[in-house]
């Protein structure tokens, strides 16, 4: 996952699977946990930077080709 732009492609396929049943629930699960575990992190870089009046440079959250 290089970007915010390829993790919401990833999660809109995950979706798209487990609604035709090509996915198990628990594997969907699992996987939307990570995902929610790579935007906390991300969150924690902004909110980090927030309290040092820094405009932070975090290339996951740039847009862009991410393959």
């Amino acid at each position: 996952m290089k970007n915010i732009t390829e993790l919401n492609r990833h999660l809109t396929d995950l979706y798209a699977a487990l609604r035709d049943g090509s996915i198990d629930v628990k594997t969907a699960a699992e996987m939307n946990n990570t995902a929610g575990k790579i935007i906390n992190v991300q969150k924690v870089q902004l909110e980090y930077a927030a309290l040092r009046n820094e405009a932070p440079t975090i290339p996951f959250l740039g847009e862009g080709d991410a393959n």
